[in-house]
């Protein structure tokens, strides 16, 4: 299928992606706060630039999108367009997570991934609490 959008239009819109304080990512963190945990935000120092570290717990937090970071969901769909770009790009993201999960788990830090699809209305309390689960024990 043929893109809707003049190649400006689209890179326009894609420009607009953010890549710290998306809609997920506040979704967590205000269920993680409203149960009593506190956290910092986007760490750089640490490997990968974590979304949510919780020093306490010696966790990590990342919340990802299920395109960017190639989860096996329905939410994830090659782009048709461009294939060689996008094959490359998601391909490297992948690597560069493990990579980044590696070193961080070498370091002492527990590392939690959640995605965006266990997010959704129909889900996200159980996902949310396997979480905070997770991170508490």
């Amino acid at each position: 299928m043929a893109d809707n959008h003049s190649k400006e239009v689209r890179s326009k819109n894609m420009s607009h992606i953010r890549s710290t304080n998306t809609k997920p990512e506040e979704i967590v963190r205000k269920y993680l706060f409203s149960h009593g945990l506190r956290y910092r935000k986007n760490v750089r120092t640490l490997s990968g630039c974590p979304d949510i570290v919780l020093p306490k717990y010696k966790a990590v937090v990342f919340v990802n999108g299920c395109l960017w970071h190639m989860h096996d969901c329905g939410r994830f769909v090659w782009p048709s367009s461009n294939k060689e770009y996008w094959s490359k790009k998601i391909n490297r993201n992948v690597e560069r997570d493990a990579e980044n999960h590696r070193i961080l788990s070498e370091q002492g830090w527990k590392v939690l991934v959640i995605w965006e699809c266990q997010l959704k209305k129909k889900v996200a309390d159980e996902n949310l609490e396997n979480l905070y689960n997770a991170i508490t024990q």
